[in-house]
């Protein structure tokens, strides 16, 4: 099924990230066992699998949160199995959480100004003998950040702080937060988790954006409905292990993943 279903999407075979053979243990516990996954440059690919599959645990490899056991981690060819997050965000690799954390007390326009990336100001020197570059870089922060509210249709909340924002409106700050260091890879958790269905609707709308801007995005969701109209292909883990691969509607039919999910029911 796997080789079948690759010749039918539309995206190329470059791949901009990719685990090649990855192990996670934590002590005797093997949370993911020689995984293999590549994400195509263009693509809005789904991770699927049961709970306890390792979907998460393999999330956070890719992200650096996690170093891996054994196995590689590659982005557009370069080995960054040991690098951390900070160092992949430089390298264009970005990540939302299932359960967002805003910075409560900060405003939410604050909040997205946290996500920008290599600012002359971060230097205590640059602020005394490069105050103008400073401040024009200050204000193109703030420009971008309130464009980036408004593609979130946060821009009226722009001042308050962000404890007053709902579960879905955190996700769309998370978001928000991620592109101002414009990553052209996203990994996104769980993004239609504890929405309402307008604002899911809402979501599923921006991610087709982005993708649509060039953004490759490889995606966590339990809703196999926004993974049928999101992904053009996805892939499978249980116990683990890599279990299946194709087309949303193919491998809703495989034997192997309805038992994985369901229990063998025969």
């Amino acid at each position: 099924m796997q080789s079948a279903n690759r010749s039918a999407t539309t995206q190329t075979d470059a791949s901009v990230v990719e685990a090649r053979d990855v192990t996670m243990r934590f002590g005797g516990l093997t949370a993911v066992g020689g995984m293999s996954i590549a994400l195509r440059r263009g693509e809005i690919l789904g991770l699927i699998g049961p709970n306890g599959a390792g979907k998460t645990t393999l999330f956070n490899l890719l992200a650096g949160s996690l170093k891996p056991t054994a196995g590689a981690i590659r982005l557009g060819g370069a080995d960054i199995s040991h690098e951390g997050p900070e160092r992949r965000i430089a390298r264009g690799l970005g990540r939302t959480f299932q359960i967002p954390r805003p910075f409560s007390e900060m405003t939410v326009l604050e909040n997205v100004l946290t996500g920008g990336q290599a600012q002359a100001g971060e230097q205590i020197w640059s602020n005394f003998l490069r105050p103008g570059r400073v401040a024009a870089q200050e204000t193109a922060a703030v420009d971008k950040a309130r464009a980036l509210l408004d593609f979130v249709t946060l821009s009226a909340l722009e001042g308050e702080p962000a404890r007053v924002l709902s579960g879905g409106q955190r996700k769309l700050l998370e978001l928000a937060r991620v592109l101002m260091a414009d990553p052209d890879i996203l990994l996104l958790d769980e993004p239609a988790a504890g929405v309402n269905p307008t604002l899911l609707e809402f979501i599923i709308a921006r991610v087709m954006d982005l993708n649509a801007s060039g953004k490759s995005i490889l995606l966590i969701e339990h809703n196999m409905d926004v993974v049928a109209r999101l992904c053009s292909r996805v892939v499978v883990m249980a116990a683990g292990k890599h279990l299946a691969e194709g087309a949303p509607a193919a491998v809703a039919r495989d034997p192997a993943v309805i038992e994985a999910y369901l229990g063998d029911v025969a």
